[in-house]
């Protein structure tokens, strides 16, 4: 055979499998044996390994392909993934029908209503109806590209049927999940293999999905329903029904459950029905979602920094169980709030054993007045977080005791004190191990300094030995003595070593976020490194300036500068410093006008050199802020590749429009 020849062979090939994994993946009537399907993936594999320059990345047979990787890339979505509000009664839902209709008066709604799948949202995005990315939700601005993972998902295709193949760019949205029935059957595998099992679906499912090597999530019964289209108005269309629609005919599986009602009524009428057939679906459903149909009006109604006003999710009632409270014992976090846990009797509830349940602090234990020996009844709020509702008091034991908070910190035996204004009781100690040990987890994790193979287990012996009793320990680290730990070989120890040393240049922002102040998360970390530019300038900032700083309240500011002045945190501070930690903000205009003060922006489309994350560090760092949706008070509207809706709401409302050139001009970084 020719090259040429083998090359029409191949292309016929590789459409006759992907037209069979349609039929039998995503529309589940096969029209041939699998043998006979095998056959073609045979003779398509023998093809390629004759002639390997003719293999491509939507091949068939490279849907197990790449090797694992030791980090997931971010990646930020074209779009940002919202939240939904969410409701639990009719009468809500006409609440929200009503809304509608006062932000829109006059206009008629139509809703499609689809079942809320309990797994994994992902963005999927395909060139010219190629998949090329895909990416987990993340924090819905920014995920993780886990490309490789989704390729071995049979029913996600590689390559798309017209219209949708024509786009330059199309980004879709769906749920990775897995059906009950073959989560059952992997958890029987596992358990005969003396494996641990998993405890629900959607946790099967997201641990799947974020394997580091593709061929073990090969090996994972995943599924996966499409449902969103992002910047569907730009591609033409004019509802949701029809984005649906496109999606089935570009060969993406999509709900069959999914309804087009006319009112509300038949909105709560197929709430109903769904939440009655749950058991029946084959898949973890916690709810419905419920959209209004017309694009131009979801594009009118908009959303907010949390959620779309033009959706809402249905939650179905909790399911609920009793059960007995063996013990209450009292957890310290890394802040040193002590948190009471009751220890239950094992219960089934929702598709997972409940054994625990956190009682949240020493209010609510009055409040519903929990007592060892008690029996409980328990909840999971939206299928998922276990709580307790109320104790069956006709159950009490006889002589049974309230709960006495400790005066004590449980874990080392010092004062504890429940400050003014505070829910929760809080260990004094700064050195407590307890909360050590939970500020270390929190040091090295992903969002912070992000420190790959610094686990619990690692922790746990660092700190029982005393050999860790603060941050700046771990950076003295050797390799002799992280090879002495259990569980831990020569070149083990060798990468944790290079993972503590690397994590030196994360930079300020990161640094703060790491240190566990109160009240200081990732995004008022990067606010204050912005804002400052390195830790000595930012120790010696005064409360007023903390309070000037927009996004930072009064409250936040006291507990910052509560933190620098305590001596036993400048001491930390100066030793990371020592050991050769960075503690300044990469980039960071010492000096110079902040030319941007009280500008407002917001980001869309795809720039030519600049992430949206480098850019908004620039305009935050000259004094500027930056917002997800267009308005009046908008000043600038940043435009890159396929901007989407914001660049027609700027035109709309007048608001000046810069591209990149123009962008970095009026930054000073031409």
């Amino acid at each position: 055979m020719t090259r040429a020849e083998a090359a029409r062979r191949i292309a016929d090939l590789r459409e006759q499998i992907h037209h069979h994994d349609s039929l039998y993946y995503v529309e589940a009537r096969p029209e041939v044996s699998d043998a006979e399907y095998d056959t073609l993936v045979r003779e398509l594999g023998r093809l390629e390994a004759e002639f390997p320059d003719l293999v491509t990345p939507d091949s068939p047979t490279q849907r197990v392909s790449g090797q694992p990787v030791e980090a997931f890339r971010p990646v930020e979505h074209r779009v940002p993934m919202l939240s939904l509000d969410n409701t639990a009664t009719p009468a809500d839902l006409r609440e929200f029908a009503a809304r509608l209709a006062r932000a829109l008066p006059g206009a008629t709604f139509t809703f499609v209503c689809e079942p809320k799948i309990d797994g994994l949202g992902v963005a999927l995005l395909y060139e010219r109806g190629r998949f090329v990315r895909g990416a987990t939700r993340g924090d819905g601005r920014v995920g993780e590209e886990i490309t490789q993972n989704l390729r071995t998902i049979r029913s996600i295709p590689l390559t798309l049927r017209s219209p949708l193949a024509q786009a330059p760019q199309l980004e879709v949205r769906g749920e990775v999940f897995m059906p009950r029935a073959d989560f059952e059957q992997l958890n029987r595998a596992l358990e005969e293999a003396g494996e641990g099992t998993f405890a629900n679906p959607r946790n099967a499912a997201a641990g799947a999905v974020r394997q580091k090597d593709p061929a073990v999530t090969a090996r994972r019964p995943l599924d996966i329903f499409l449902y969103h289209v992002s910047e569907a108005r730009e591609l033409g269309f004019t509802t949701y029904w029809e984005t649906l629609e496109a999606l089935r005919v570009a060969g993406f599986k999509t709900n069959p459950r999914t309804e087009r009602c006319a009112t509300i009524d038949a909105v709560i009428d197929y709430c109903g029905r769904l939440e009655a057939e749950r058991d029946g679906l084959g898949y973890d459903a916690d709810g419905a979602v419920i959209k209004v149909d017309s694009l131009e009006q979801q594009w009118r109604l908009g959303s907010t920094t949390h959620h779309p006003r033009w959706a809402i999710a249905f939650k179905f009632a909790a399911r609920q169980a009793t059960t007995g409270v063996q013990a209450i014992e009292v957890n310290v976090g890394k802040t040193g709030a002590l948190t009471p846990v009751a220890k239950l009797t094992p219960v089934p509830l929702a598709g997972v054993v409940i054994s625990n349940v956190s009682l949240h602090n020493e209010d609510e234990i009055r409040k519903k007045d929990v007592r060892v020996g008690d029996t409980v009844l328990i909840e999971r709020a939206g299928d998922v977080i276990p709580y307790v509702v109320q104790v069956v008091l006709a159950k009490r034991p006889p002589g049974s005791q309230p709960f006495v908070f400790p005066d004590r910190c449980p874990a080392c035996g010092h004062s504890t004190a429940r400050l003014p204004g505070e829910a929760y009781w809080r260990c004094l100690n700064t050195a407590c191990p307890a909360q050590l040990k939970e500020r270390l987890r929190h040091f090295g994790s992903r969002r912070a300094m992000d420190i790959e193979h610094l686990g619990e287990a690692v922790i746990d012996q660092l700190v029982d030995k005393k050999r860790v009793k603060d941050f700046a320990d771990i950076y003295t680290l050797t390799v002799d003595e992280v090879a002495g730990l259990e569980r831990f070989a020569e070149k083990s120890a060798e990468n944790l070593v290079a993972a503590i040393q690397g994590s030196k240049t994360r930079g300020l922002a990161r640094l703060l976020n790491a240190l566990g102040i109160r009240m200081v998360g990732e995004r008022v970390a990067e606010l204050l490194a912005n804002q400052f530019g390195s830790m000595e300038r930012l120790e010696q900032a005064s409360l007023d300036e903390l309070s000037e700083i927009r996004g930072i309240g009064p409250q936040i500011a006291q507990s910052v500068r509560r933190f620098f002045d305590d001596e036993t945190n400048r001491d930390v501070i100066r030793r990371l410093a020592e050991v050769g930690v960075e503690m300044t903000q990469p980039g960071f205009m010492a000096e110079g006008p902040r030319s941007l003060d009280g500008k407002t922006f917001v980001l869309t489309g795809t720039l030519p050199s600049l992430t949206r994350d480098a850019a908004r560090e620039l305009i935050e760092r000259l004094g500027g802020r930056v917002t997800s949706s267009v308005t009046k008070k908008t000043d600038y509207v940043v435009v890159g590749e396929s901007p989407g809706s914001k660049a027609a709401d700027a035109r709309r409302l007048g608001v000046t429009i810069l591209d990149e050139s123009a962008f970095r001009a009026l930054v000073g970084k031409e």
